[in-house]
């Protein structure tokens, strides 16, 4: 039975394991997230540990970004000029691929996600779908026909301009653009904005109100550009599972009849939905990475 490396480089934790298939998890380790010399050699030393008592087949690795994906480029597979600190230009892929010598998948951990929901989770039988995740910071997964969006870096749609809400006068909290979908509604921006973590605010509060109509601009948005079959929303705001219904009628209202398509103006209970795999859509989606790096 074939093996499979599948990483996880997240803002504060890395997971590495060594799977069989999406119920066959062999090994798994997880350490903070500090410094590209100290992480990366953990990765390399779990991976080639194992590597060495049954071969690995490939590795797939799902990463925080941005990231380089361009395979022309020299530093395809390294972490592009980040805020997040000793990571900007890091190498990732070269230094793992010379130290296991197999094939490695490589994408950004929302899309990685996407693919995992995709296989396995909420997007299953489907070919189109986007992932959003919404938590300390926005970014969305876009799969089309079945492959992450080809594309000159990677979508950011954290960073789309919305309209704002009348009478809201929050600055926003993004360091490039203030109020932009990220500066407005991730996890930070509702603390700065509030005073107190999202997890902590009542169903009632105004706060889901603002929430709901950003996210709400930020899907109508995805749904006249790239026309999913489906959208997924995860990350740690999500788990406010109130703001599913509350998303849901802004969208309606936003689009106005505009898309006139059953799955919208019917089903929007299915179109607009939680993950399926939870936390393990990150593992899972770099399990298909490797898988297709091996084909």
């Amino acid at each position: 039975m074939a093996l499979y490396g599948v990483v996880e480089t997240g803002g504060t934790k890395m997971v590495c394991a060594v799977v069989a298939g999406p119920d066959d998890i062999r090994a798994e380790v997880r350490f903070p997230t500090t410094s590209p010399e100290e992480n990366i050699p953990q990765i390399i030393a779990f991976l080639a540990a194992h590597h060495a008592q049954n071969p690995l087949t490939s590795i797939g690795i799902g990463s925080f970004g941005p990231i380089v994906l361009d395979k022309s480029l020299p530093n395809y597979g390294s972490v592009a000029p980040t805020t997040k600190p000793f990571w900007s230009n890091a190498a990732v892929v070269a230094p793992i691929q010379a130290a296991l010598g197999v094939p490695v998948g490589f994408d950004l951990d929302v899309t990685t996600a996407a693919l995992g929901e995709l296989t396995w989770g909420a997007g299953q039988g489907l070919q189109h779908i986007v992932y959003y995740t919404i938590g300390t910071g926005i970014g969305a997964g876009i799969i089309v026909n079945g492959q992450p969006l080809p594309c000159m870096m990677h979508p950011e749609s954290g960073h789309q301009r919305l309209s704002r809400i009348p009478l809201d006068t929050f600055a926003g909290n993004c360091s490039f653009h203030l109020d932009c979908l990220e500066g407005l509604a991730a996890g930070p921006a509702i603390e700065k904005r509030w005073g107190t973590k999202a997890n902590l605010l009542p169903p009632d509060h105004v706060a889901w109100e603002y929430e709901a109509d950003y996210i709400a601009q930020a899907l109508m948005n995805t749904i006249l550009l790239v026309s999913p079959q489906r959208i997924i929303l995860g990350g740690g705001v999500m788990e406010q599972l109130h703001l599913f219904p509350m998303i849901r009628r802004n969208v309606l209202s936003r689009l106005n009849g505009y898309i006139n398509t059953p799955a919208i103006l019917d089903h929007i209970d299915e179109y607009i939905v939680p993950p399926a795999l939870g936390n393990q859509a990150g593992m899972l989606g770099a399990l298909v990475l490797a898988m297709r790096a091996a084909e």
